[in-house]
């Protein structure tokens, strides 16, 4: 298996985290741009847009601080199963809700896993590679460059953007103007491919510590089973929920049952690493509380 011990991939655990905690924070701010656009055309959701602005900008760094030091902690094994839940619940609420229904909220939803995602990629694509460690801080200084110009974008449209739009004079603001009701489009794309390579990480990772075939079984059907069992159960939640998802509600119990699975098949560092994932989870719906009861209203 992958040895997670080691001084040095102890080190490559900070640079995973930080472009997992940065790939998020892009999610976030462009989710913001677009629905603070959204409100802006409403006459009937100006409450709505005041609470985005009103958001206390300068906690952002603190966000991506805390996530990054969360998503480092979390070990490969759960990261990934954490992948793989969302993906097959992700697809089994498009399949169930159709094109577009939800879409926005199913994005916020999406935070942890994605910041999962990615760790998992980066970790499975550079293990064993060559100057590994130059890649990972070289991956790490982009992420944050991304991410601070996306939060500069979001923070500019939500002080500026009512003011450019109508004078036309600001190239950004024009650009969003024209464009951009095509942002979900194009977060969608890059989340589906996002999460198809994180998926392939997974479950190569989760396969690394199995030395027969049979000890595999013994772990993926009670995972299976305990997935499926999951995603029936949120889908029924959704369809009998009339003032949106039991968001918290929702998350409990799949951390919950992850946390049953592996104090059966797991080892006691999984059984840690899930109560960590816990803490992921609320501290990132918690920071988009705002911009999950706009996707509701929307």
């Amino acid at each position: 298996g992958t040895s997670w011990g080691t001084p040095v991939t102890r080190c490559c655990l900070f640079p995973t985290g930080l472009v997992g905690a940065c790939a998020v924070s892009v999610l976030c701010s462009l989710l913001k741009v677009y629905l603070y656009m959204q409100c802006l055309n409403s006459p009937k959701r100006q409450a709505e847009k005041e609470a985005i602005q009103a958001q206390r900008w300068v906690l952002e760094p603190l966000h991506v601080v805390v996530l990054t030091g969360v998503l480092a902690l979390v070990g490969s094994r759960v990261a990934a199963l954490v992948v793989l839940e969302f993906s097959l619940r992700a697809v089994s609420t498009v399949l169930s809700l159709g094109k577009g229904a939800h879409s926005s909220q199913l994005y916020l939803l999406c935070q942890y896993s994605l910041g999962c995602g990615v760790s998992c990629s980066l970790s499975f694509l550079l293990e064993g590679a060559p100057h590994g460690t130059c890649n990972l801080v070289l991956a790490a200084g982009l992420a944050g460059l991304l991410a601070t110009y996306a939060r500069r974008l979001a923070h500019h449209v939500c002080t500026l953007y009512e003011l450019h739009s109508r004078a036309r004079y600001c190239g950004v603001c024009i650009l969003l103007l024209a464009a951009g009701h095509g942002i979900p489009r194009l977060l969608r794309n890059a989340l589906a491919v996002t999460f198809a390579v994180a998926d392939l990480a997974a479950v190569a990772l989760i396969n690394q510590d199995f030395l027969s075939t049979a000890e595999a079984v013994r772990f993926w059907m009670p995972l299976t089973i305990c997935y499926t069992l999951l995603v029936i159960y949120m889908q029924e939640e959704l369809r009998h929920s009339t003032g949106g998802w039991p968001v918290y509600q929702i998350v409990l119990v799949r951390m919950g049952g992850l946390f049953i699975l592996l104090l059966t098949v797991g080892r006691w560092t999984d059984v840690l690493h899930v109560l960590v994932s816990l803490l992921g989870e609320l501290w990132c719906l918690l920071r988009t509380g705002v911009m999950l009861e706009a996707c509701r209203q929307q």
